[in-house]
């Protein structure tokens, strides 16, 4: 299958939206939609009384409202610091040419967004806003939890349009060949290193796991299961299937030019999404070995 023709800038009819050196993106509106969609359904689950199980909701709307603001910072200060440290630096080429041009650390439109970056930024502002509003923090966690699939689903999406992060070679049907026109010109001028040969959309098995799998699971076992009462279990949940599902992804996605080799054949991705696996099972197993607690009772009159 031939890449569609997308162009990374949104367009209406004829007209680019563009002026200049900005440019309304696929990659932007993926982060808008993901932010906005995950913050109203945030508020529903705080305004809904059936997952809390008689217990009080760990934020009220307003305070949803305002740890948004603090997730975004999260989420574009920690997704390009943390591509910068975990893949620019330790890339011989990449730190060349940033320590020729510090100013590109600034260009965001241009990519480099890690998410293991983006999710030690979003854990940092739960961090904050918990200690500041003085709200349990593995509870917080937990409200944050199922929302997190969703922004992941529109980015992965966002990663196929602008025809980035594609698989390694393969023979099966679903193969895709990323480099046509549009790619060369947006991206590559001088040379795709994706190549002629089909390779696996890595980026759409991703959203299909990471995003609409992964926020399934986690619905079961808000709605079903009732787990907002059982502290830490949705976190170590989400940290548990990211890792996993990252892990066994790496084996199709097409490992970043120019990185170290690392030992056992792991990769970047790897390396850093192990912790989040092993962290997970610890606070499972603490979550589920710690009974839930009785809802109170109602105050008499």
């Amino acid at each position: 299958m031939i890449f569609p023709d997308i162009d990374p800038v949104v367009h209406i009819g004829p007209w680019a939206l563009e002026w200049g050196p900005l440019a309304l993106r696929w990659y932007a509106l993926a982060y808008v939609a993901g932010i906005v969609l995950g913050w109203q359904y945030a508020v529903r689950l705080v305004k809904s009384a059936a997952p809390w199980g008689g217990h009080r909701p760990t934020a009220t709307t307003e305070q949803v409202d305002d740890l948004v603001l603090w997730i975004t910072l999260g989420i574009i200060l920690g997704g390009r610091i943390g591509y910068i440290l975990f893949y620019m630096l330790v890339n011989d080429g990449q730190r060349a040419d940033l320590a020729a041009n510090p100013l590109n650390v600034l260009k965001i439109w241009e990519g480099g967004m890690s998410f293991h970056g983006g999710f030690l930024g979003v854990c940092a502002a739960v961090v904050y806003f918990a200690r500041r509003n003085r709200i349990d923090l593995l509870k917080l966690g937990d409200l944050v939890a199922p929302v997190a699939p969703i922004g992941l689903f529109f980015g992965r999406c966002a990663n196929f349009i602008n025809g980035e992060l594609w698989g390694r070679v393969t023979d099966s049907p679903l193969g895709v060949i990323f480099c046509n026109d549009t790619i060369r010109q947006a991206h590559y001028p001088y040379g795709c290193p994706a190549g002629e040969l089909p390779r696996h959309p890595s980026q759409l098995y991703e959203a299909a796991l990471e995003g609409v799998l992964l926020f399934a699971i986690l619905q079961v076992l808000v709605w079903r299961f009732k787990w907002l009462q059982r502290r830490g279990a949705l976190v170590a949940t989400f940290l548990i299937c990211y890792g996993l599902f990252r892990f066994s992804l790496e084996g199709v996605r097409n490992p970043d030019q120019g990185m170290p080799e690392f030992p056992l054949g792991l990769t970047m991705g790897m390396m850093l999404s192990l912790p989040m696996l092993l962290i997970g099972v610890w606070l499972l197993w603490k979550a589920l070995k710690t009974p839930v607690a009785a809802p109170p009772e109602p105050v008499q009159p």
